[in-house]
């Protein structure tokens, strides 16, 4: 598992979020405090405190290629 914090301040990239964790099959989930939601879900994200950073769990060892497409989003 690998952990990452990034900033997703406007809707617009919540949705670009969104379609690029799709693509990939390994679970990820944000976690905000100790609210927890599947990075897949749109409406998960958007129930979160997005005014802060929050945290991406990846559960896969192989995420490189995830990691390289979302650099704009990390802090």
């Amino acid at each position: 598992m690998k952990t990452v914090n990034i900033k997703l301040s406007l809707a617009e990239n919540v949705k670009n979020f969104v379609n690029i964790v799709n693509k990939y099959p390994y679970e990820i989930d944000l976690r905000s405090g100790r609210h927890v939601v599947d990075a897949k879900s749109i409406l998960g994200i958007f129930s979160l405190d997005l005014s802060k950073p929050v945290i991406v769990e990846i559960y896969s060892d192989d995420c490189d290629d995830f990691l390289k497409e979302i650099e704009s989003f990390i802090i």
